[in-house]
Order: C-alpha cells, then sequence, then structure tokens
C-alpha cells in the first residue's frame, strides 16, 4: 500500500510496519526471557530479586530493570511473568518504571542526542521515581490497602539462592528437548501480553495517521501548558522506548524543554494503556493496575516542572 494512499490508510499501514520493527527484537528476547522464567521455580526469582519486601528487595528489582537491555514491550512480558512467580506489586513497579528507556543501549543514545549531563539528570530522576513509587506501594500493603500478591511464598531459613542454582544447572541438560520446551512455554505465557501488545500498536497508528508527529517539537514548550499537553500526548500516543527517544530528543533540542523531554519518556511508561491492561490482567484487579499512574504521574510532572524551570 502506498503511503500516501486515501484516508491515511497508507500512513497507518507503514506505521504498524515501522513500529515492528523497531519492536521486535525487543517482543522477540522478552518471549525468550519468559520461556525461560517460566522453568525458573518461585523460590529462585524471590531469592534473586529479594526474599523481604524492603528497600534492599526494591533497589535489586530497579537494578535488573535497567541492565535488562529491552524495549518497554519486551520488559513488559518479564515484570508480568515475575508477579506470576511471586515477586511483590511494588517490585514490579520498581522493575518496570526504571525499565522502559534505561536499558544501556538507549540510555548511551539519550547521552549522544542530548549531552551526558542531562542523561544523568534523567537517569537519576527515574530511579528515584521507581523507588519511591516501590516504596509507597509496599507500605500500602503492609496497612492492607493494597492485597498483596498470592503468588509469593516463604523461603526457608536455609535455602540458599546460588547452591541451589548451581545444583539445578547442573541437573538440566541443554539439549533439543530443553530449547523446544522454553520455545512452547515462550509463546504460551506471552499470549496475553501479546494480545495487549497488538492492539496497543493498531491504536498507535491510528494516531499517527491524524496527528502529525513534528507538533511535538513546535507546539509544546517550556511552559506549564506545553507540559500538560506533553503528558496528555504520552498518554494517547503509544510510542515504543526506541521511539520515544528521538522525539524526547527533538523535545530538547527544538522545543528547548528539556523537562518535557523527560515526562514524555516517563509518562509513556507511567500511563501507557498497553500496561496497565496487562496489570490488570495479570493482578485481577484494575484498582492495583490504575495504581501506576496515580502514583507516578505527579511525580513525573513535578521533576519535569523543575527541569523546564532549571533548564
Amino acid at each position: 500500500m502506498p503511503h500516501d494512499a486515501r484516508f491515511g490508510l497508507g500512513i497507518f499501514a507503514h506505521g504498524i510496519q515501522d513500529m515492528m520493527h523497531l519492536m521486535w527484537w525487543g517482543i522477540l528476547i522478552g518471549m525468550v526471557a519468559v520461556g525461560l522464567i517460566d522453568r525458573v521455580p518461585r523460590e529462585f526469582v524471590i531469592g534473586i530479586i529479594g526474599r523481604k519486601q524492603n528497600s534492599q528487595g526494591l533497589l535489586r528489582a530497579v537494578a535488573a530493570g535497567v541492565l535488562l537491555d529491552l524495549c518497554n514491550h519486551g520488559v513488559l512480558m518479564v515484570g508480568a511473568k515475575l508477579y506470576e512467580r511471586g515477586v511483590s506489586l511494588g517490585q514490579v513497579f520498581a522493575f518496570l518504571i526504571a525499565s522502559p528507556w534505561n536499558s544501556l543501549s538507549l540510555t548511551i543514545i539519550i547521552g549522544v542526542l542530548m549531552g551526558w549531563g542531562w542523561m544523568l539528570v534523567f537517569l537519576i530522576a527515574s530511579l528515584v521515581i521507581a523507588l519511591l513509587t516501590g516504596l509507597i506501594v509496599e507500605r500500602l500493603e503492609r496497612a492492607g490497602r493494597v492485597r498483596p500478591n498470592p503468588n509469593r511464598i516463604d523461603l526457608p531459613d536455609d535455602f540458599h539462592v546460588w547452591r541451589e542454582a548451581r545444583a539445578g544447572l547442573r541437573a538440566t541438560q541443554f539439549d533439543t528437548a530443553f530449547f523446544r520446551d522454553v520455545a512452547r512455554r515462550s509463546l504460551t505465557a506471552s499470549r496475553m501480553v501479546l494480545r495487549w501488545l497488538f492492539l496497543g500498536v493498531v491504536l498507535a497508528a491510528l494516531i499517527q495517521a491524524t496527528v502529525p508527529t513534528d507538533v511535538f517539537a513546535t507546539w509544546f514548550g517550556a511552559t506549564v501548558f506545553g507540559l500538560f499537553t506533553t503528558l496528555v500526548a504520552a498518554t494517547i500516543i503509544e510510542v515504543c522506548s526506541e521511539g520515544s527517544v528521538p522525539i524526547a530528543a527533538d523535545l530538547m533540542t527544538r522545543a528547548q524543554a528539556p523537562g518535557n523531554a523527560f515526562t514524555f519518556l516517563m509518562a509513556g511508561a507511567a500511563t501507557d494503556y498497553t500496561e496497565i491492561l496487562v496489570l490488570k490482567e495479570v493482578t485481577g484487579r484494575l484498582r492495583a493496575a490504575l495504581l501506576l499512574p496515580l502514583l507516578t504521574v505527579p511525580q513525573v510532572v513535578a521533576i519535569g516542572w523543575a527541569l523546564n524551570v532549571a533548564g
């Protein structure tokens, strides 16, 4: 279909194609990671992330989110599987908030496009939001306002992660049957996430067919109104993390709005409707899923406003 086909159908079709070209590797790696995690007993997941729901466990979840080099769609699959393996809701939130653009490769791209100083500021600010959100959720859980993860289990005192992991690895045969089992688990465990993911791609392509991309750089200045419209745009338009970085760089360079750039990067994760729908299905509770935007958006807006004033 030609790009200039009538009724915006060409833009719609090419939008889906472009997004899938950006996302396919993250989706594929996410599916493989889900298949591997599905083979790991819950005890190991709890032991690695943290057997206690405290700041140390949240720090491990944030570190995992930063180091796992996936796009926001691939990492969503991993976050959903971690919840099924027994990780607390606060740790899952911290993992997801730290993950979408904080992969090592995208962090380097931000430094190249926006400057290493701003990259460091964005990184620290996003990690603060991830930790604060996780701490708030876990405090609400201890107060009885948030239901604990029903999949979570208590580990015996004599359980040692690395000792048990070495024994499990020695007993595992990495043969054809192993890889077939991982592939089967990858497909079955990812179906729920893929359904909402592809819905998000279709909706994003519809927006692209009606809203020109360059409005981000020309209409959203370093004002309160510009910050608000950036938040609304990031909420409506589903942009993969690879696609959000160049748009955020445009907001930084041409619109001279560093706070808007940070808001666009973070609000895409905090208000992503695909993420909320997946969390709702995984947890079985819409209220738990809505905690993600309710807790993170005020922090994102406050830091975005401060960056605009300082920038």
